[in-house]
This record gives structure tokens, sequence and C-alpha cells, in this order.
């Protein structure tokens, strides 16, 4: 049967439905159900992928500029800027310890000069799509090992530019004897080499004009359509753009996709944003990494095998050396360094490209490019399993060497984020509460439908963020499942018995408080076990009902106190009606029942109130109403 890349597509998805749902049953990480899947279906064991497979694995190498745009999007300006010693301490150190050691190596078993340098180069970066995806699965991000691992691998991404730049000068080979792609490459070539240098610097402020005065306006303006598919359409529409931008002048898609996702960090349609793109990024990184495994060219390493596997232990021990080192010199504990040595060891996904881009130059013959991809492919290979090695046996023993204490030990699983508030609708009833906790200096995440109001909001300090909070995926962008407190605000009472519905079924840890828009609305909160609900009518009518008593001739501290008194009977009266609203008699009997023992409590309390001795009472009152006033 001819092979077509939509079946070739249909096959890889196939596969990954089926293995890594099994991986994970085996306590093994998807990326190994995904690889596994791909050497399966690929030429060299069950043959269903065709001669489409490298366009797949071009087209999945999206889901590597995806996931960098989501990173970005995490990583506001500021934190970007308070990070830039340690990615380049980390980054840099290791991009030059590894190279130079790998070129030694090289050179030491005969290779030429400018191949060496070339594969050295290629080799010194490692994998973003398996770090990544290994550390959000393991929640590993905010530890030391993780900011580590991240800091490195961006400074990776950006080497990609020097080292294109690079390889061409290493091959002694003249760009015009190269076609260029587009007429703004012909452009820029035409230009002093030392111009040329300045268009990474022009890309960059480009992306941040673009996201200043055209990135989020343009959001704005779509979100006013109140139709959740077309942000849909312009959050791909955005990474797309990017990505062809930086390819038209140069750069690398993937750094261009995480520096825009830098710029709309700080944005209000950040979680809008996280939500949309994210399930378009695990699809695309679950079809590249299928791909890894059915482009292993088994053939190729049968015919020398010892050269292949002595290249990849090679290559392996000498990354995890390098990376070890570096994380003791940086102060990372030994835990920790290990797992930042083993996750990094790898070779990264752009040495395909790279790979290629240097056989085109001529530094690599087609047999010595088919070795060195082979061996990319089984350091990603290899990788999750020795992550396994490494979170089974080897921590374990540095965790049971620490002192025993009163509380759990986990060396990965320090310094993760703080609880959250979460207040969903910042309308003038969500308002009030958001106003009252940020005077207090009580940071909360606020999310809002409508982009006027963010945009406003935003512009006094407010943390408030675009987004329909009735979809989970935009509840976990905003931080649902680290949030202690989410406070329901809507206009709309079934949009707020929707969401804590979901959230009472998805993330039962969290608190939820409710506004309600009367009694009935009440009733159906406290019977699906919501305990803090607040209706919105109720504070109101008492405040009203408190003034008219003090105009008919009451004093005012005694109409409030009645007031106050009057509120907690009518809460505890809606917790009873609530569980017996649904038969009409009983609520008729129970609700007379109740209104009978309101005013006898009322009446007894006014009694006992009006029979005590209440010197200077009258003074009293009227310093109080002349404060009220």
């Amino acid at each position: 049967m001819e092979s077509t890349l939509a079946m070739n597509t249909l096959i890889f998805l196939g596969v990954a439905i089926i293995m890594v749902p099994l991986a994970r049953k085996l306590g093994l990480s998807s990326v190994i159900g995904y690889i596994a899947g791909g050497i399966i279906i690929g030429p060299y064991v069950l043959r269903l992928t065709g001669k489409d497979v490298n366009d797949i694995m071009h087209a999945s190498e999206f889901g590597v500029i995806m996931l960098l745009f989501l990173v970005g999007l995490e990583l506001e300006p500021r934190k970007f800027w308070e990070m830039r010693k340690k990615i380049v301490g980390l980054g840099l150190t290791q991009m030059l310890l590894t190279i130079s050691l790998l070129f030694l190596v090289f050179i030491s078993v005969g290779w030429r000069i400018d191949k060496a340098i070339a594969i050295a180069m290629c080799f010194a970066l490692s994998s973003t799509a398996i770090v990544l995806q290994t550390l959000q699965e393991k929640n590993y991000l905010k530890t030391m090992a993780g900011e580590a691992s991240f800091s490195t691998l961006l400074f990776q991404d950006i080497a990609v530019i020097p080292i294109l730049a690079i390889l061409p000068v290493i091959a002694n080979y003249k760009a015009k004897h190269h076609d260029p792609d587009n007429n703004i490459q012909i452009l820029i070539q035409k230009l002093p080499e030392w111009m040329q240098a300045g268009t990474v610097i022009l890309g960059v402020i480009i992306l941040i004009l673009l996201g200043r005065y055209v990135f989020v306006p343009f959001l704005r303006y779509v979100s006013k359509s109140g139709m959740t598919e077309l942000l849909t359409a312009s959050s791909l529409f955005l990474v797309i753009g990017v990505s062809e931008l930086m390819i038209l002048i140069g750069l690398s898609p993937a750094l261009g996709a995480f520096l825009a996702g830098v710029m709309l960090a700080n944005s209000e349609f950040r979680h809008e944003l996280e939500a949309q793109i994210d399930p378009f990024k695990g699809l695309l990184l679950a079809v590249f990494f299928v791909s890894v495994g059915s482009t292993m060219n088994f053939s190729i390493i049968q015919k020398d095998p010892l050269f292949i596997f002595s290249t990849v232990f090679a290559v392996l021990a000498i990354k995890f050396i390098v990376l070890y080192a570096i994380g003791k010199f940086f102060r990372i504990d030994t835990p920790q360094s290990l797992f930042y040595a083993f996750a990094l060891s790898q070779v990264g996904e752009f040495a395909f490209v790279l790979i290629n881009y240097a056989s085109s130059l001529y530094l690599l013959s087609p047999e010595l490019n088919a070795q060195m991809m082979a061996v990319t492919a089984i350091t990603m290979c290899i990788t999750p399993f020795l992550l396994i090695i490494n979170d089974k046996i080897i921590t374990p023993r540095f965790i049971k060497e620490e002192p025993e204490g009163g509380q759990d030990f986990n060396i990965l699983d320090s310094n993760v984020s703080q609880k959250k508030i979460i207040i969903v609708g910042f309308g003038h009833f969500g308002s009030t509460v958001g106003r009252l906790l940020k005077a207090n200096k009580i940071p909360a995440t606020v999310l809002d439908r409508d982009s006027d109001r963010v945009k406003l909001l935003r512009s006094y300090g407010f943390k408030v963020y675009y987004g329909d909070a009735t979809r989970i995926p935009i509840l976990r962008a905003a931080g649902i499942e680290d949030a202690e407190i989410l406070v329901l605000c809507l206009d709309d009472p079934d949009d707020n018995k929707f969401i804590a519905e979901l959230v009472r079924e998805n993330y039962p840890q969290v608190k939820i408080f409710v506004r309600a828009k009367n009694r009935i609305d009440a009733y159906g909160h406290l019977n699906n076990g919501i305990d803090n609900v607040y209706r919105e009518t109720l504070g109101t009518a008492v405040d009203m009902a408190v003034d008219v008593l003090h105009e008919a001739g009451m004093r005012k501290y005694a109409a409030r106190r009645l007031g106050q008194r009057f509120m907690a009977i009518d809460k505890a009266s809606i917790r009873k009606l609530a569980k017996v609203k649904e038969d009409d008699d009983l609520v008729l009997f129970t609700t007379k029942e109740i209104l009978q023992r309101e005013e006898e409590l009322l009446a007894y309390d006014n009694l006992n109130f009006d029979n005590r001795n209440w010197e200077g009472s009258s003074s009293s009152d009227e310093e109080d109403e002349e404060t009220s006033s």
C-alpha cells in the first residue's frame, strides 16, 4: 500500500496512543513510550512508515517551537533578566568545556580538525524537548536542578545561531555558493559581514516592538469577538508568524518563539495563550518523539556497532562529567547535580538540523552523516532510562544519608511555588474582594472575560488576565493545581455553579468561595458541598433595613446589632432550608417555622438589649452617627 503523509501521521498518532499508556503503566517516562513506538513502526521493524517520515519529523519539530513559546510565557522579562548570570554562566561554561573535550577525543581517533569541531559543536547541544518534558512531568522546574537545566538549555538554543554561522567558516564555504531561500536573505548576504551579525540584534528588537505594540492590541481586538476558536487561531498565527519571521532573517525559529513568549509573559493574555497552545504543543511533541524512533537507521548501526556505541558512550560520559562538575562548581548539591548531569547528557534535536547542514557544506560524508544521526537518536533514547536509574537507585541513597528530622525530605521538591488565590470575575462584586486583598498586600491571580476591563485594571496595578475560567486548561494555566483558594464572583450564577462543580471534581483540595445571586442560588451551592456562599443582596438589604430602623426612632447601635443578629439567623436558616427545598410543603412549613423563630430571637435579643443599663448610650450613639456620616 502506498504510504502518504496523512497515513504516516495517522500511524504515528495511533502508536503514540497505544505505547504511551503502556509505558506509563510500567512506570516509565512518556518519552520512552513515544520513541519505542517509533522504533516499532519504523522501516527496520514493522515498516509501516514510508518516504514521508522526514517530512513528518520536520513538521513535528514545530512542537519544540511551541514548547519554547510556552516556556517564554512562563518567564517574565524581569525574571529573565535576573537569570542572565545563571544563563551565561552555566550555558557558556557547558558549551565551551563540552566542545573542547569532544574535539580532543575526536582528534585523538584521527578525525580531521574541521570535522571534529563541527561534530563537537553539534553534540554539545542537549534536547530541549526531552528535558523540559521530563521537568514538567516530574514538577522539577522550580528546583535548583530544574532552573540550572532550563538556563543551560536556553543558552544552547541561543548558541544554535552562532554555530550556524561558524560551520560555513570552518568548511571554508562561501555563502554565495549557497542559494538563499528568500529575497531578505539575499539582501542580508549582500551586507558586510560585520553588519550581517547585527541581524540577531535586529531580530530581537523587532520582536520586542511587535510584542509591545502589535501582539497585545491584536489579541485585544480578537478577544472582543467572544469566540474561543478565533483566539485559538490567533495563538497559532502568532507562533507560526514569529517562527517564519525568524527564518526569513536567518535566525532560529525556536529562539524567536521563546522571545515572543517572554514579550507576552506580562500581558493579560498569558494564561489564555497557554491554554490555546498547550494541546497543539503536546500533540506535535508526541509526533516528534515518535519520528525520532522511526528514523533510527539500524542498518547503519549493524555495519559498525562498535564505532556507533563507543561514540555514544564517549558523548554521554563527557557531557555527564562536564555537567556534574559545573553543577558542583555552582554549588548545586550532589543529588540535584546528578539529575542535572543525567538530564542533559544526550544530544539534542537541533543536532539533526546542524548535522544535515554540515553535510551540505561537505564537512561530513553521507555515511558519517547517517552514523551521527544514529548516535544522536540513540542518546535521546537512552536518556529516559538514565533518569529512571537516577531516580530509583542513585538519588534515594543520598536522601537516606540525610539526618532524620521531623518532616519528609525530598531533594528534588524544594523551592516549589507558594499557594495561590485565584479570583474569577472582577466586576463590581469581585473587584471589592480583590481591592481588599491588594490593600493588605495579599497576592491573587484574577481571571476575567472582559478585555477592556482587564486592560484598565492592569493599568492600575492589578494582576489580571484574560481567560474563560469555565475551561480546565485556563484554570490550569492560572495555577489551579497549586491554588489554595478559589473565589467565584461572576455575574452569571450558572457559570459560578459550573466552575464550582468542575473544580470540586478535578481539584477537591481547593477551598471555594462563591457569589450567590439569591436564596435559590445559595441552596444549590450548599447542596453541592460548598460552605462559603455569599449572597450579594443580603448585606445591602440588611444595611437598608438598619437605616430604616434608625430613621424610625431606634438607636443606631441597637439597629446595627439587630441587623447583624438577623444576618446570623438568616444564614443559619439558609443552610436548614437548603436540605429540604425539594419538598414544597416541607419548605412552606420550615419557612414559617424559621420566620417565627427569627421574630422570637430578635424580640428576645431586643428586650435584653433594652433592659440593660447603658449609661451614656445616647452620647455614644450620637458619636457613632457622626462617625458614620
